[in-house]
């Protein structure tokens, strides 16, 4: 009995562990006026902590706040080994940007502000960008880039995974048009609203990591994405490995990612 009453007790302390680690919260988008929800992973030993760096970590088309921490569970364990608080949003099918279309869709304000405000808050963050990175799988990938290049007093570092760097070559395709118009007619605003035309905006600080798979529908644009950035002699940190656009090459990709991360927030 008293070995059943020990498991139990151990059984309802770690859940309470889990829970304080992993939570769902609200945030009030005022650019919006709507809430959103958002999974915010803390480290296991978040209460004796203080000034921690914060990874947010986007989504793909289909996705939301809860994506990634059922893609990859260990993720609260990572943040406990990494010591950092890891931050999800809901982004809809957003693409994070402010739509010059739709006046309701502003997600890169409230990613890029609201949220990082919200989270510097309410929690025991480093309040600077050398404590912010962002990063995000598919069209989070995109978002990653997009916001972290647009806003590098914000974000010290961002990253993609299998990331839709350049969308033109795709015009149909998830509901970007939605956001953007129709590209037939919009021809200039998809120019102006696509990672690979925005690398003019680039200082030598930001630090940067890109990563797809060698059978990813987005490899092409990724290669492209490289080869310009060589080009244009802006330093990253460039991964491709053999798989597709899939849950598989994901879990992978973002151990590379948070070690990278991770030496950036400690360098």
């Amino acid at each position: 009995m008293k070995r059943i009453i020990l498991l139990l007790f151990t059984l309802l302390t770690c859940l309470q562990i889990s829970a304080k680690q992993v939570d769902t919260v609200e945030v009030s988008s005022v650019s919006m006026n709507v809430k959103i929800k958002n999974v915010i992973i803390l480290p296991a030993d978040y209460e004796t902590k203080s000034n921690l760096p914060v990874l947010y970590l986007l989504h793909g088309y289909g996705g939301n706040h809860a994506s990634w921490i059922q893609l990859k569970p260990s993720l609260a364990d990572i943040a406990t080994k990494y010591g950092i608080i890891i931050v999800c949003p809901n982004g809809k099918n957003s693409w994070y940007w402010d739509s010059p279309v739709n006046p309701q869709s502003k997600y890169e304000t409230y990613v890029a502000k609201e949220l990082t405000e919200y989270v510097d808050n309410h929690y025991k963050t480093k309040k600077e960008k050398t404590g912010r990175a962002i990063t995000g799988l598919s069209m989070g990938g995109h978002g990653g880039l997009w916001l972290g290049i647009r806003h590098q007093d914000v974000f010290g570092a961002c990253g993609s995974m299998s990331g839709g760097v350049d969308i033109r070559p795709f015009p149909e395709d998830w509901e970007m048009k939605n956001a953007l118009g129709e590209y037939s007619s919009h021809k200039e605003i998809w120019d102006n609203h696509t990672v690979i035309t925005q690398l003019y905006r680039v200082k030598p600080s930001l630090a940067i990591i890109i990563d797809c798979g060698t059978d990813d529908f987005f490899y092409d644009v990724n290669k492209k994405f490289h080869d310009k950035l060589l080009y244009e002699k802006i330093k990253h940190d460039y991964i491709t490995r053999p798989g597709a656009h899939n849950g598989e090459y994901w879990q992978n990709a973002i151990e590379y990612q948070l070690l990278f991360f991770y030496n950036y927030f400690t360098r």
